[in-house]
């Protein structure tokens, strides 16, 4: 819980004090272009660009920043300067130092607008030295020295031996519905077989009317629908041309069953597809 409220707080800071290194941004951004004797309504155009353009940027900054505090304690023992409670209060409050430091650099300035402008330069520059220069040197001089190596391997076999047992328990979950399916297409193989070979002989037969056939044809569909829906129609319409075939090697059968059993839950005839 201390925790979790410790994260919060350390996003909380650093929320805020990304929105006062963009002010100070801003600030000097409008500062220099007044100084230069720009129009105001060009500041505006300027700035409105610039204003988009650092949105998303920091809005990818602050993603990455609050997924590396979230991953924290992955990397605790890799990093365990940069991840500290201490270093990480003096990374988020890096703008605010910046501004300190200008303020008692900015002492002797002679104007307001001086003050405040190096004021936001020294926001900008502390921030860009500790966000930019020295926290990825720090990260790296943990990486390198031999216990932030040695925890940076252990957690990289770690990880690997978590994906090959994440490998292993999906390909044995696979295996498992696969020998499921092939069971219960061998029982539906040993309960159909005397309706395959009934719509076999509804096929071939030319002693039985056409309305009969597709009578009993349509009630052996409901009931392979009502048994295993699409699935069981399938393997019964198979075993039936299959048995159909065999019979008569002498001509080719048609298939009326897939007609026959169009709109019988979700079968859809192919020639009647092919018709439309």
């Amino acid at each position: 819980m201390q925790y979790e409220l410790r994260r919060e707080r350390l996003k909380n800071l650093h929320f805020i004090s990304t929105i006062w290194f963009v002010i100070n941004a801003g600030y000097m951004l409008i500062a220099g272009l007044l100084q230069t004797g720009r129009k105001w309504w060009v500041i505006v155009s300027v700035s409105g660009y610039s204003a988009l353009i650092v949105f998303l940027l920091i809005s990818l900054y602050l993603f990455a920043v609050f997924k590396n505090v979230a991953a924290g304690d992955k990397t605790a023992k890799e990093h365990s300067l940069t991840t500290s409670v201490y270093y990480l209060l003096f990374y988020y409050a890096s703008p605010f130092i910046g501004t300190v430091a200008g303020i008692f650099a900015a002492v002797k300035s002679s104007t307001v607008s001086n003050y405040l402008l190096v004021m936001a330069a020294g926001s900008l520059w502390v921030t860009f030295l500790v966000w930019i220069m020295i926290d990825p040197l720090l990260a790296v001089i943990e990486i390198l020295v031999p216990p932030g190596r040695q925890h940076w391997r252990r957690r990289l076999a770690r990880a690997r031996v978590q994906h090959a047992k994440d490998r292993l328990a999906k390909e044995h979950l696979l295996a498992e519905v696969q020998a499921r399916e092939q069971q219960q297409r061998n029982w539906w193989r040993t309960v159909l077989t005397p309706a395959a070979r009934e719509l076999a002989t509804l096929l071939t037969s030319s002693n039985i009317t056409h309305e009969v056939k597709k009578t009993k044809a349509v009630d052996i569909g409901v009931d392979a629908w009502q048994m295993g829906g699409l699935n069981c129609m399938q393997q019964l319409h198979s075993m039936a041309m299959e048995i159909s075939g065999r019979n008569c090697r002498n001509w080719k059968i048609i298939d009326y069953v897939s007609i026959w059993w169009d709109g019988i839950g979700s079968w859809r005839s192919d020639w009647l597809e092919k018709d439309s």
